[in-house]
């Protein structure tokens, strides 16, 4: 399978480090263990079914639902979870059999066996829900279940990522008894394995999660119980961290803010510990070519001839993020300037030239759309700056339109936007998953993307390839025809920022590889 000495693991091993740089690693004591850790994000559940999430609900399904694999601390690699052993039972990486853990149950008592995970993944596919992951599982053909504590599966082509997807909360288990098997759940009584179970939820306001008493995997957990506060906008969240509300923020903090966090921290100001990391999380845009503008090749190369990343990161970030020339983000290994190597530096005359040469001599109107409440109050700055840039060179009128994230995600789902913005998260680090999700019929952004050579040589040729420096190769080519098609644009490459309270221990451990936090490694200082 991968290369566990590989460049990936190194990445992850750097940016442990930078965290344990910037926060204290003090045990929890007993004295404090039973006070609730509450953990501040503006980044809410849309669903609560993991049958219809592809996005920012998992980092709520990571804390409640359990997968056969996971990734460990201080590696990218995964490993059993649910599963007691898993591994490739053929040279050609398309059967897979995992063995599960003995007597392992759900939250309410009933049994995961093997049954209960072949009705996960069926469900999964054949709900197929428009916001969901069914094409995460692509490659999978069908599901074996030889007895109660085995699970075959049989892959439709070669894939050597199989086990990082059965790592992500994609393949969240759920349980037969409670899960519809053809609609999605209903109401807030969800049942997983993992190490907690969900106590309360308020929508859009508070999950309170609960230890789970039958939890049986990997996780060490290190806390009764963590409370996630949801906030729609970063102001309230760091003015709840500074008097006390919440011990931690996750998502959401706005370049003004990181810059007074760490001025403050460098004075022995507010008793917080910020802590800074690259990230994976990566920004950019979708063209809908079933727009007439957004449709044609010279609208979009002129639009990626524009963009000014490093005016972007500047004047809209401060420069907490990094300017991005590829879909594939500095740290993974495949990673190229694709996009810097295609248009060079932003140039208004190459762009008129674009233009001019496919007949388009008159300014071209789009609107862009973008999300008003998913990724932190900077994104409308974000539009605003995009906006200017592209009307300044005199050969667009753009208009910028907002809309709450379920809306947002159902009018894109719909096709409904001839050019919007999105954040992606890694489902897992590697090059494939910010390729793949994005090209072919049925894809992640829901507008489809039909490239042959993509999907049918050299996406195939890279799953067949364990040493992923090797696959890289493959990936080099795939993000060269990327950057000429521009059906998507690259803008910038985030860094994480987690602000904690000081007697919040195990802030160095909490982020697996994928940027999604693990609750039960946070706990309260004995001493600090």
């Amino acid at each position: 399978m991968f290369d566990r000495n590989g460049p990936l693991k190194t990445t992850v091993a750097v940016l442990i480090a930078v965290l344990l740089a910037g926060c204290g690693v003090l045990p929890g004591g007993d004295d404090e263990e039973d006070e609730p850790l509450v953990v501040g994000t503006t980044s809410a559940p849309s669903v609560l079914d993991p049958a219809a999430a592809w996005d920012g609900s998992w980092e709520l399904f990571r804390n409640i639902y359990q997968t056969l694999m996971h990734f460990p601390n201080s590696s990218s690699s995964p490993e059993p979870d649910a599963a007691k052993r898993c591994q490739f039972t053929d040279s050609a990486s398309r059967v897979y059999r995992c063995t599960l853990r003995e007597g392992i149950k759900f939250s309410n008592g009933n049994a995961l066996d093997a049954k209960a995970v072949k009705f996960s993944f069926e469900r999964i596919l054949k709900i197929d829900a428009d916001t969901g992951p069914a094409a995460l599982l692509g490659s999978l053909d069908r599901v074996e279940t030889p007895d109660e504590s085995t699970v075959v599966f049989h892959l439709k082509k070669s894939d050597a990522t199989f086990p990082f997807i059965l790592a992500t909360p994609a393949t969240a288990l759920v349980d037969p008894e409670v899960y519809p098997a053809d609609s999605l759940l209903k109401g807030t009584k969800i049942v997983g394995s993992g190490p907690y179970e969900l106590e309360s939820y308020k929508e859009r306001r508070e999950s309170v999660l609960a230890k789970n008493a039958n939890y049986q995997g990997a996780a060490k957990i290190k806390n009764d119980g963590v409370t996630i506060r949801y906030f729609k906008d970063s102001e309230p969240m760091v003015k709840a961290l500074k008097g006390g509300d919440i011990d931690l923020t996750l998502r959401g903090l706005t370049p003004a803010q990181v810059t007074d966090l760490r001025k403050a921290g460098a004075e022995g100001a507010d008793n917080i510990d910020l802590s800074e990391m690259t990230g994976t999380e990566i920004r950019y845009l979708v063209f809908n070519p079933k727009f007439d503008a957004a449709g044609k090749p010279a609208v979009r190369r002129a639009i990626a001839q524009l963009i000014d990343r490093k005016a972007l990161v500047r004047n809209v970030y401060e420069r907490t993020a990094e300017p991005l020339y590829s879909m594939v983000p500095a740290g993974i290994t495949g990673h190229t300037n694709a996009y810097y190597d295609e248009y060079g530096e932003p140039s208004k005359s190459k762009a008129e030239e674009t233009l001019k040469s496919a007949g388009i001599d008159e300014k071209v109107s789009l609107t862009l759309w973008y999300p008003t409440d998913r990724y932190g109050a900077t994104t409308q700055g974000e539009f605003k700056e995009i906006e200017r840039q592209l009307e300044d060179s005199g050969l667009f009128d753009i208009t910028v339109k907002g809309r709450q994230w379920n809306e947002f995600q159902a009018g894109y789902a719909k096709g409904e936007y001839p050019v919007f913005g999105r954040g992606w998260f890694p489902d897992f680090p590697d090059a494939d998953n910010y390729v793949s999700p994005f090209v072919g019929e049925n894809n992640a952004m829901s507008t489809p993307y039909e490239n042959t050579r993509l999907t049918e040589d050299l996406l195939p040729q890279s799953r067949k390839e364990s040493d992923r420096g090797v696959a890289g190769r493959a990936f080099t080519s795939a993000q060269k025809i990327l950057a000429e098609d521009a059906r998507l644009l690259p803008l910038w490459q985030g860094k994480v920022f987690l602000a904690a309270r000081k007697d919040v221990a195990g802030v160095e451990w909490c982020l697996d590889p994928s940027i999604i936090m693990k609750m039960w490694e946070l706990s309260r200082k004995s001493s600090w």
